[in-house]
């Protein structure tokens, strides 16, 4: 457990990161704010930050909790991943997909709108039955992404969204991608951008009131992606690297820091989004 101090410590990193990238070119009145919000969190024992506990929740026990919330809470990763994975979804022809850690069915039901015929897997039971209900058309599995209970060569799409960087690394479930895409298959994968990660952009997110807690994500570099594509003889498509649009996550530390935390992470990249092929023969 983390504990107030901590989500304090947060808030001072991102007045900090704030001042970094406006100390060249930001107006006056910005960083003279910046600096006094600065003084006022560092200062108070008792005021903003403090309290609030901050949890690192393991896989099972964080989507356990954030699943009756995740589809209803604004999400600035979210916000800019969905349209880029459905512009690329709207290219390919109907077939067989599997929407691995498919979590609450936010991609399934595009792939079913899109004519797929679609499994869904998941480690989490209850993101599953969210997603069952949301999407009775897809079936549905709890499924490790190291291990997934699919057969060989056996769908046309595998789709896997924010989901890589919860592992240690990234090789395991990349080769089990290529298992279960036939000859000629695609790829598509989203992920929290390495440099956001690398920034200290967690998921924190409210699993209970006054707590805030995390589910651990690792910085995976975008070689760390290219490379183990390359080694799976992947051919590449395409890479998109949308940019923060907001909007802050709701009921956590940085709404009572908005104009800190809207300037510390404006123009930088939040997710990143790769499509690529598997060889038509084996």
């Amino acid at each position: 457990m983390i504990g107030g101090p901590r989500v304090r410590e947060l808030m001072m990193g991102v007045e900090g990161l704030a001042l970094l990238r406006n100390a060249i070119d930001g107006d006056e009145e910005f960083l003279t704010a910046r600096v006094a919000e600065l003084r006022q969190i560092i200062g108070s024992a008792d005021g903003v930050g403090s309290g609030v506990t901050l949890a690192e929740l393991d896989a099972a026990t964080g989507y356990a909790a954030w699943a009756a919330t995740y589809d209803s809470k604004p999400n600035f990763i979210l916000a800019v991943e969905e349209p880029v994975v459905e512009s690329l979804l709207a290219r390919i022809s109907p077939g067989s997909a599997l929407d691995a850690a498919c979590g609450t069915g936010r991609h399934t039901g595009t792939l079913v709108r899109y004519g797929h015929e679609v499994i869904g897997v998941d480690q989490s039971p209850e993101m599953l039955a969210r997603a069952a209900a949301k999407v009775p058309q897809a079936q549905f599995r709890v499924g490790d992404l190291t291990k997934l209970p699919i057969p060989d060569a056996s769908v046309d799409l595998v789709l896997c969204a924010l989901a890589l960087s919860h592992l240690p690394d990234v090789e395991e479930a990349i080769a089990e991608f290529r298992r279960v895409l036939r000859p000629g298959g695609r790829l598509i994968v989203t992920d929290v951008h390495p440099i956001m990660v690398l920034l200290s952009a967690q998921p924190i997110f409210a699993y209970q009131p006054g707590r805030l807690g995390f589910v651990r994500v690792r910085p995976h570099q975008v070689s760390d992606h290219l490379t183990v594509f390359a080694k799976h003889d992947f051919s590449f498509i395409s890479c998109h690297e949308p940019l923060y649009a907001g909007p802050l996550p709701p009921g956590g530390y940085e709404e009572s820091i908005p104009d800190a935390a809207r300037a510390a992470w404006s123009g930088i990249p939040s997710a990143i989004i790769y499509e690529m092929q598997a060889p038509r023969w084996d």
